[in-house]
């Protein structure tokens, strides 16, 4: 009979190759929830024949973003994106009829539950996965703009052309919150308008990195959300590390937001050895004039968290249209600026 001192603890091989085992298991789960939600989307105009091998696709999930998606559009068709495939989830306000008129969207209709679609990420990974295999994609909210090293003169495909360079097939960014300077309802916003006109500011510093070990992921907190309106809970700060731009294959699908992806080969995007390697930045534009009206239907509609009630206090802050510039503050200028603060990295690329 073994003692119980003789028992040793299981190798950290073995508890690897179960941890392996369990997040493959994991992932055929989310490909198959996927499978079924698919039945909830109702194509609106379906214009995906025209992806060309080579594309650059972007993909999202939307609701009542009619101001923003002019500006959201013509940003990432600037930055190479050729074809968006778009999921509408029942908008009021002419989100789809503007979406439907975009000739190079192809756009589906639900008015099934965001949270219980995962966030919509399980009809998007439907149609990652009929659309996206080969293709470079780039998942997105409505209210981030991706930003990366030389973006004004380098397009999404000299970038992708870059990391299959590298052998790399996934680019991580973080998204940054912008903010105003006085209460978020006391500015004006046009659709089409450049939202840093009117979020020009930003938290340069307070930010606390890990990675995550069983997704090998970063998990980063902090910036504005973190400082105004979870400061006694740091915790609970949303998180803002994302993996938003892939070389997607059928059998890929993303955990939590894009925040984390399996195989979790994909969410290691930074440098293990402790050097740099090239990553982008998400402006955040949550904080446009618009969310405050936002955050009163949010509230009622509690779709947004896993656990809503944790976060009404945060949505009973919003409503009273805060403050969220200090004196810390920084106003943006560009991504170079954003690199030597240490918030995003060109890597090797010159």
């Amino acid at each position: 009979m073994v003692s119980i001192g003789e028992l040793k603890a299981p190798s950290r091989s073995v508890l690897e190759g179960w941890r392996a085992y369990r997040l493959r298991w994991r992932r055929f789960a989310l490909l198959a929830r996927a499978f079924r939600k698919r039945r909830q989307l109702r194509a609106v105009v379906d214009r995906s024949g025209k992806i060309t091998p080579g594309a650059i696709l972007a993909f999202a999930t939307v609701r009542n973003e009619a101001v923003r998606l002019p500006y959201f559009l013509d940003h990432h068709r600037k930055l190479g994106v050729d074809h968006f495939l778009i999921v509408d989830n029942d908008s009021t306000d002419g989100s789809r009829e503007w979406l439907t008129g975009q000739p190079d969207v192809s756009l589906w209709r639900t008015a099934a539950g965001y949270k219980q679609s995962r966030f919509g990420l399980d009809w998007l990974t439907w149609l990652q996965r009929r659309h996206g295999a080969g293709h470079w994609c780039l998942t997105l909210d409505a209210d981030e703009i991706l930003v990366y090293p030389y973006f004004e003169t380098r397009d999404l495909h000299a970038l992708t052309e870059r990391l299959e360079r590298e052998g790399l097939h996934a680019f991580g960014a973080m998204m940054l919150d912008m903010y105003p300077k006085g209460p978020l309802d006391g500015q004006e916003y046009a659709p089409g308008q450049d939202p840093m006109e009117v979020l020009p500011w930003f938290d340069g510093g307070n930010y606390v990195v890990q990675v995550q070990p069983r997704m090998r992921n970063l998990w980063i907190q902090g910036g504005a959300r973190a400082r105004a309106f979870f400061g006694a809970e740091p915790r609970r700060a949303p998180t803002l590390n994302k993996v938003p731009l892939v070389r997607w294959e059928r059998g890929f699908a993303y955990v939590n937001s894009t925040h984390a992806i399996l195989p979790r080969r994909l969410n290691a995007v930074y440098d293990e050895s402790g050097g740099e390697r090239m990553s982008g930045i998400l402006l955040h534009t949550k904080f446009l004039p618009i969310v405050v009206d936002k955050a009163r239907e949010e509230r009622e509609r509690q779709q947004h968290f896993a656990n809503s009630r944790l976060y009404e206090s945060y949505y009973d802050h919003l409503v009273r249209s805060p403050d969220l510039w200090c004196d810390h503050s920084h106003r943006y200028t560009g991504w170079r600026q954003l690199e030597a603060m240490g918030l995003m990295s060109r890597g090797g690329w010159i």
